[in-house]
C-alpha cells in the first residue's frame, strides 16, 4: 500500500510539474560526419537556449544567387560559456564561416565544429562550437 502511495504522489508530481519536456539526441542520429560542410553567409537568428544554441545564416548560392537558411546548432549554453562564449558573440548581420557536417534528412541544418568570425577591421577569429560533432580544435573567444 504504501509503495501504490509514493508511486501515486511521484506521477501527480510529474503532472503538476508539466511543461514541455525536451529530447537530447545523439550527433549520429541527425547528422552525418562523412558529409562535412562550410558555407558562408549572414546571420539571421540567434536561439541561445538548452539543450543546444541554434543560429541560422542566409547563404547565397554563388552559381544561382539562390538565398537559403541554413540552422546550425552548436553545443549546449553552459558549455560555450565555459569557453568564453556569451550570448553576443554572434551577432545578427554579421558575415561568418561554418564548419560542420550536414543533417542526414537532407534540410538545410547542419551541426556545427566550427564557426569563423569575420568582424570588420579585425582578424577572422576561429571559434570551436562547442558540439559533439565537433573536432575541439579551433580556438576558445
Amino acid at each position: 500500500m504504501r509503495a501504490y502511495i509514493i508511486g501515486s504522489l511521484v506521477v501527480a508530481g510529474m503532472l503538476l510539474a508539466g511543461g514541455r519536456p525536451t529530447a537530447h539526441h545523439s550527433f549520429a542520429a541527425e547528422f552525418d560526419r562523412n558529409k562535412p560542410v562550410t558555407l558562408t553567409g549572414i546571420v539571421t537568428k540567434i536561439d541561445w537556449t538548452n539543450p543546444h544554441v541554434w543560429f541560422y545564416v542566409n547563404v547565397k548560392d554563388k552559381d544561382t544567387g539562390k538565398v537559403t537558411n541554413w540552422g546550425a546548432e552548436m553545443g549546449p549554453p553552459h558549455m560555450l560559456q565555459g569557453q568564453g562564449w556569451r550570448r553576443d558573440t554572434l551577432k545578427i548581420g554579421e558575415e561568418v564561416t561554418i564548419k560542420g557536417s550536414l543533417a542526414k534528412n537532407g534540410t538545410s541544418r547542419m551541426n556545427a565544429s566550427s564557426v569563423v568570425l569575420t568582424r570588420t577591421g579585425g582578424k577572422p577569429q576561429e571559434l570551436d562550437a562547442a558540439s559533439s560533432g565537433g573536432n575541439g580544435e579551433a580556438a576558445k573567444p
